[in-house]
């Protein structure tokens, strides 16, 4: 099978509206992705699938307003979700590193999709935590982080088998999503900016493939 290239990758997410993230994207950005999907992407990433559904649970964004998680990102846009907390020693601080490179990759584009942050100690950060905490990574409008209920925090952990007792127990975790109804790709581990952008244009190829398949 030939190598997944850029010109391929522009003719598959033409029809997902998709073409104009990767009309701006420089050609270096765009990495080859695995014809398949059961692969390693960086060196000790585990990537797989997964299909999760987004719990009916309410949080408060970083701006202050309480929010149904579900609404938020089921409005056709693409996600990419981590969990975070601010006081993070170690994980945390390199996975929103992370994100804002990514960000960064996009350029204008990351406004067409969602990131979202949910603190795993939601008794700690408050909005105006996260706030501070957003800004310390350039977080831009398209990237919200979310606080709410200790249980809430919890189902949201669940619902993506995120939650591991406490927060000094938490792996390194990123899900992307292409639109409502999709899989989701789970990457568990350090995931760099690259394979963030080689996964999220990968899953927009795969999913063209499959609706062309039907």
């Amino acid at each position: 099978m030939p190598p997944f290239s850029a010109r391929s990758a522009r003719a598959l997410l033409r029809g997902l509206g998709l073409a104009a993230l990767l009309a701006h994207l420089p050609a270096a950005a765009v990495a080859p992705a695995a014809p398949e999907h059961a692969h390693m992407a960086t060196a000790g990433i585990k990537v797989s699938m997964a299909n999760y559904s987004v719990p009916d649970i309410w949080l408060v964004r970083d701006d202050g307003k309480k929010v149904l998680l579900a609404k938020e990102m089921d409005d056709g846009k693409p996600v990419v979700l981590n969990f975070i907390y601010t006081t993070c020693p170690g994980i945390c601080p390199v996975m929103s590193q992370v994100f804002s490179q990514f960000q960064t990759r996009l350029g204008a584009e990351s406004e067409k999709l969602h990131m979202v942050s949910i603190s795993i100690d939601p008794e700690q950060d408050t909005p105006a935590r996260l706030r501070d905490y957003a800004q310390r990574f350039s977080a831009g409008a398209q990237w919200r982080h979310y606080t709410g209920t200790v249980a809430a925090s919890v189902a949201a952990q669940k619902a993506f088998n995120a939650y591991r007792g406490d927060k000094m127990s938490h792996d390194p975790l990123t899900l992307m999503r292409l639109a409502p109804g999709k899989p989701w790709v789970r990457l568990d581990g350090f995931a760099t900016d690259q394979d963030l952008l080689t996964e999220y244009l990968g899953l927009a190829a795969r999913c063209e493939t499959a609706s062309a398949a039907r």
